[in-house]
């Protein structure tokens, strides 16, 4: 109560000093683990309209020239808006003018320059994608990692400078293992998305049933000017979509950091210590239920080497009874590695416990998918009973 008290006078303290007739965005973040909380102070846009033109104007101190970060006027698309709003939020830039021009002379007064000019060079630090010779995506310009989508300046922008606004925004360290998994996940779930549609990269072949039109580019999109407007400046729509990219972009990195990436390290205990549960190596068990575990082990699998697949997991419901679920065969199908026994499906309590020579069974699903037991010991007893019956028609030669 007194973090929360004392993070409440901070936040007075920061508001009393925020220019009001600016975009700002101030959020607190509480550390379950140290039971406190972190006051974060984030600007959602960092734009002041004084300092956004197609001018290169400077302001300077005795000691300082502030940064400016070029990209083009007129209509804007998404991913220069994510681009402007990354570099940002790093400390070299989030004070940085940026300069909306296509003007080569004025694009070459900038310190970095994104969607505009016709030049990829990061030595020069200039991100642009659209000459007919860039070709680059995430695989080709690091090869260990999977995404082969052509890069935007949103991806080329998170790719050269991901790792420090992760390290800024969430405190973890560079080399740290778990900010490597959130750049990673960060770019697959968000970013890509925004790379494939400024790229115009379908998703798919063929005709679509329906059109999907609350994409975040689409929404970027339907902030410039209407065609008939009278006015058809973009300043104060620009303005309006960094503030709108940046917070969805922040939502989204407090759920990975706060939810997704404690449910991870859930699962890679789990998976470490199976052979205690069950000598086969075959069976998980949680201590709590509700955790979302079916994308972690199947990239936990791969990332540990886990040679004999997992087939099923044990947790506790909310009545303090047991599940045991099947592993899917992968994340978008109803097919088990292993189902539960098909003569115990349809089947509950005590006609159960009976056919089974299981005590306290509750149920099995007619699909065979979940089963309950009132146990934890009997839930690992009826997984157990389905590896030994699959071992069995396995050496009989049965499919």
């Amino acid at each position: 109560m007194l973090c929360v008290r004392t993070a409440a006078i901070n936040l007075t303290k920061i508001t009393s000093q925020i220019n009001l007739s600016k975009p700002a965005s101030v959020f607190l973040r509480f550390n379950s683990q140290a039971n406190c909380c972190r006051l974060l102070s984030v600007d959602v846009t960092r734009i002041d309209p004084r300092y956004m033109s197609s001018q290169a104007k400077k302001r300077c101190t005795d000691n300082m020239t502030v940064k400016k970060i070029g990209t083009h006027n007129g209509s804007f698309h998404c991913d220069e808006v994510l681009a402007c709003f990354f570099l940002r939020q790093l400390p070299e830039y989030k004070d940085a003018e940026i300069i909306r021009t296509r003007d080569p002379s004025k694009l070459a007064e900038c310190d970095i320059v994104v969607d505009v000019g016709g030049e990829f060079d990061p030595k020069k630090h200039r991100y642009d994608h659209h000459q007919r010779t860039f070709t680059e995506s995430f695989h080709s310009l690091f090869p260990e990692k999977p995404w082969v989508t052509k890069l935007s300046s949103a991806g080329l922008v998170y790719v050269h400078f991901g790792r420090q606004l992760l390290a800024q925004l969430t405190q973890l360290k560079e080399d740290d293992r778990q900010l490597e998994v959130l750049f990673d996940k960060l770019y697959e779930s968000f970013v890509e998305e925004v790379d494939a549609v400024d790229n115009g990269i379908s998703q798919y072949d063929g005709e679509a049933r329906y059109s999907v039109s609350s994409t975040l580019s689409a929404r970027v999109g339907h902030l410039n000017p209407r065609w008939n407007s009278k006015s058809q400046d973009t300043e104060e729509g620009f303005r309006k979509a960094m503030k709108m990219v940046g917070e969805e972009f922040l939502d989204r990195l407090d759920f990975y950091q706060t939810s997704w990436l404690p449910a991870r390290v859930v699962v890679e205990e789990a998976v470490k210590g199976r052979h205690q549960v069950d000598p086969s190596g075959e069976v998980l068990s949680f201590t709590q239920g509700g955790c979302p575990w079916k994308e972690h082990l199947f990239s936990l699998e791969k990332e540990l080497k886990v040679e004999t697949p997992i087939k099923f997991v044990l947790y506790p419901d909310q009545n303090g009874q047991w599940r045991v679920q099947c592993v899917p065969a992968g994340l978008n199908t109803f097919q088990n590695r292993l189902s539960l026994l098909e003569e115990w499906r349809g089947v509950r309590d005590e006609a159960l416990s009976k056919l089974s020579g299981i005590k306290d069974c509750i149920f099995v699903h007619a699909g065979g998918f979940i089963g309950g037991n009132k146990t934890q010991e009997g839930a690992l007893e009826m997984a157990r009973r389905t590896l030994q019956a699959a071992a069995r028609s396995n050496a009989n030669g049965s499919s």
